[in-house]
């Protein structure tokens, strides 16, 4: 049990660090080789295509990054006070204990090593916009990586199965210097976008469809039933709130809903 608690702190550390590598590396490739390199015929033109792909990398790179601070800044902790430390004994409906965290959460749903927090009541919407922005952004560099390779390196992708052998290729070539360092890890970095972004995309609609019933992922692991039975459409309130359309474009705090105005 230690050890296994050991491992968890570990990856509570790391997996932060991680995420904050990806990003900078991102946004450093993104404004710096991608996008000027693609789009250099349109440099110094008003309104370009490199103006327009620039800015629209930088709002959603700025979603990402506003709804994991706000993750953060809005954790879920129950403000009564915690029970005991195998949390056996809790004092709200749908709360329980975090060893990680060593708190007790509202209505919990799982414990997020990327940002080294529960998500609970008060920071779900921000979550699911945090994976949202996080799948497009990773999507999209996926994209404009493959343009690049195609641009720069004269790789072609009309092939399906290019992307398929690309990695293993990539490797093979590298140990036999017959490609630069900087390709094969360009390379690699087209596979961790595919990767996290997919995830996060199929992370986010699962979490979604679980907010519409009452439901929260521990509870679905546990097997127990929802914690409230409401109609979906107050569910969903609950977790966005007011000024809900605002909040699916820009990461702002979340305005709760009066319950009298349910």
């Amino acid at each position: 049990m230690h050890v296994q608690m050991l491992k968890l702190r570990i990856l509570n550390m790391i997996a932060p660090s991680y995420f904050l590598g990806v990003s900078i590396t991102t946004m450093i490739l993104q404004s710096f080789v991608f996008i000027p390199t693609i789009f250099a015929d349109d440099f110094r033109r008003p309104w370009s295509y490199y103006g327009c792909h620039f800015i629209f990398f930088l709002y959603i790179s700025a979603n990402v990054l506003g709804n994991y601070f706000l993750i953060l800044w809005y954790p879920s902790e129950s403000l009564q006070s915690t029970s005991s430390l195998d949390g056996s004994e809790l004092l709200q409906p749908g709360s329980h204990f975090c060893k990680l965290c060593s708190k007790v959460i509202l209505r919990r749903d799982h414990h997020c090593f990327f940002t080294a927090n529960c998500i609970g009541n008060r920071n779900m919407r921000y979550f699911l916009m945090f994976g949202w922005y996080t799948s497009i952004v990773c999507l999209y560099s996926l994209v404009v990586g493959v343009a690049y390779l195609s641009v720069e390196y004269h790789l072609s992708f009309e092939n399906p199965l290019t992307f398929l052998t690309l990695l293993p290729l990539s490797f093979f070539h590298f140990f036999f210097s017959m490609i630069p360092s900087f390709q094969l890890f360009l390379v690699l970095m087209l596979y961790i976008w595919l990767g996290i972004g997919l995830t996060c995309a199929g992370f986010c609609c699962q979490q979604i469809l679980l907010v519409a019933r009452g439901r929260t992922w521990y509870h679905l692991k546990k097997g127990m039933p929802a914690v409230r039975c409401t109609p979906w459409g107050v569910n969903l309130q609950d977790v966005f709130g007011k000024r809900w359309l605002l909040g699916l474009f820009f990461p702002i705090p979340t305005v709760p809903v009066d319950p009298k105005d349910k």
